[in-house]
């Protein structure tokens, strides 16, 4: 299976193999390439060029200004999978909302994302409390905490639209470089470099006969002493909508795990957007 095969290939491709050498494992192989850092991104362009007129077009794609996305995931918690019914509103190029529902829970809604800069995070998150011993956070403190919490919610946009469009939104501007080839029994995908702003750093793997986005790999983040942990998103099922071809299953791993398992149910294109939904209670 080529989900099986990229899941091997993505922990080779992140270890710095040697450039212009080959490195098997499990019956897969990454080539990497040669070549100065200009090469590398005209080779990324031609690629992401590609990826974009196999998702439908460029111009397809920039006519693209709202879309909203109903589906369901399902969460790996223990041995039990938890559902979640979501709903995404974008307004490009900068407002994000997601508005979860837990019908397993007895919880309300919850929604989150951003309005420019701003956290959209309802109900808010509680003030943190002052360990014993510590001062409680002061104002710049917090708002750091803020910035760090619109920032991921714009990482996680980036990494959901690089799946459906080959592409980030314009006010999260990304470069890419090519890395190299991977290779696995079920065929090979190009791999490319995906840096941007608040340390924002991705490898996409994209299916070298189809041009569409498999898979994206990153490093979380990880409290020392601990090891980084790799994370990935699968992309598949990808099935045309008003001309644009969108993946209509994602799963997410983290490390060999899988965390969760989202169906996308429906994708409206230029709809009407509910400015409510952009509420950040400021």
């Amino acid at each position: 299976m080529w989900l099986r095969g990229l899941a091997l290939l993505a922990g080779m491709a992140l270890i710095g193999a040697p450039l212009g050498r080959e490195h098997g494992l499990a019956g897969t192989t990454v080539i990497a390439s040669q070549g100065a850092t200009l090469a590398q991104q005209d080779q990324a362009v031609t690629i992401m060029a590609a990826a974009r007129m196999a998702l439908g077009g460029q111009a397809r794609i920039a006519a693209v200004k709202t879309f909203i996305i109903n589906g369901r995931t399902r969460q790996v918690r223990g041995d039990n999978l938890i559902p979640t019914e979501f709903e995404i509103q974008v307004e490009l190029p900068d407002k994000y909302s997601r508005r979860d529902e837990f019908p397993a829970q007895d919880a309300g809604p919850a929604t989150s994302g951003f309005n420019g800069d701003r956290l959209i995070q309802i109900p808010p998150a509680p003030t943190p409390l002052a360990r014993a011993g510590a001062p409680s956070p002061n104002p710049t403190q917090q708002e750091a905490a803020l910035r760090a919490r619109v920032n991921a919610a714009r990482q996680d946009l980036a990494r959901l639209m690089l799946g459906m469009f080959a592409g980030t939104s314009p006010n999260f501007p990304v470069v890419f470089a090519f890395i190299g080839q991977a290779e696995a029994p079920q065929g090979k995908a190009n791999v490319v470099d995906v840096k941007g702003e608040g340390n924002f750093a991705a490898r996409l793997f994209i299916d070298a006969q189809t041009n569409l986005p498999l898979m994206l790999t990153w490093q979380a983040a990880a409290p020392p002493p601990a090891a980084p942990v790799e994370q990935r998103i699968y992309f598949a099922d990808y099935r045309n909508v008003e001309g644009l071809q969108f993946p209509f299953r994602i799963r997410r791993a983290s490390g060999v795990d899988t965390t969760e398992e989202t169906t996308f149910d429906r994708f409206r294109l230029n709809a009407r957007i509910d400015p409510k939904r952009f509420d950040t209670g400021n």
